[in-house]
């Protein structure tokens, strides 16, 4: 049975979603497809991946009733500003061919580097989306690898507390910094890269417990996620391993084990920071 979080804003989201990037067409339509057959109802992608039309085309092609999916789409950074927002979201719309967005997120904070006044673009950024939140084009409205900095730039000017912020969060960098800010003001954290672009299968202690409760590896860090509270999307086109991924709630970590796997050491870091895209470290 999934579990599902009530957001701020009073709408439920599942906990385990489904991540869709780089799905391409046939391949894209035919994992959404198994997707929602095994249970997922959080269908999670964005402008820059380019396929929202996949998604869109697996959403019709399942016949699973509208209303009981919930689907994230991202706004990317190259579109921030007010009018930008406008025009990028309603494409976002049409390519997904739907009514409404469950969830909409800034893709990526304006930072110093690429804006003058990055507060400011933030802040008109998030103006739009509320706006369409308020004209009901958008359910939802939360921001993605936000950091404090951003987000309390964010508060000065916001009349809506982003109900997600969407993360790097995986065994070996889970920014537990953010995560317990994002917490303290009622913003719920999902994780992205949750098996850390797969270097989590090299890891002895992720092994060892794995084997101990009969569970896969992927099963273990995503059942370690779930229990901080988080939200969180693996990918794949397996069917077999897309089955696997949401299979989570049978089992549970002790709390020894979940502080063991807290104390990894830096593993399968995207490289990506909020403050210098779009460079890499």
């Amino acid at each position: 049975m999934m579990t599902e979080l009530i957001l701020n804003d009073g709408i439920k989201i599942p906990m385990v979603g489904f991540g869709t990037y780089k799905a391409a067409e046939k391949e894209g339509i035919k994992s959404i497809l198994n997707a929602l057959a095994a249970g997922y109802r959080l269908i999670d992608t964005a402008a820059i991946y380019q396929n929202e039309e996949i998604v869109g085309k697996g959403i019709k092609a399942s016949e699973v009733p509208r209303e009981e999916i919930f689907v994230t789409t991202k706004l990317w950074r190259e579109e921030l500003g007010y009018k930008q927002t406008k025009v990028a979201f309603e494409s976002s719309l049409r390519k997904l061919d739907l009514d409404y967005i469950d969830l909409y997120l800034i893709h990526w904070p304006a930072n110093a580097i690429n804006y003058g006044n990055w507060q400011k673009t933030n802040a008109e950024t998030w103006q739009a989306m509320e706006e369409l939140q308020a004209e009901g084009k958008i359910k939802s409205i939360g921001v993605s690898n936000f950091w404090q900095e951003h987000l309390e730039a964010l508060f000065q000017t916001a009349r809506v507390t982003p109900s997600v912020n969407q993360i790097e969060f995986h065994p070996g960098y889970w920014q537990p910094e953010v995560t317990e800010f994002c917490k303290k003001h009622g913003i719920t954290v999902e994780s992205w890269s949750p098996l850390a672009r797969g270097k989590v299968f090299e890891n002895d202690l992720l092994k060892t417990i794995a084997k101990k409760h009969n569970k896969s590896i992927s099963q273990v860090c995503l059942r370690w996620i779930i229990q901080h509270d988080v939200i969180t999307i693996p990918k794949s086109t397996s069917r077999e391993r897309i089955e696997e991924n949401i299979n989570l709630f049978d089992f549970e970590l002790s709390e020894e084990e979940v502080k063991q796997i807290n104390e990894i050491p830096l593993l399968g870091f995207s490289g990506e920071l909020p403050n210098i895209w779009p460079e890499r470290v």
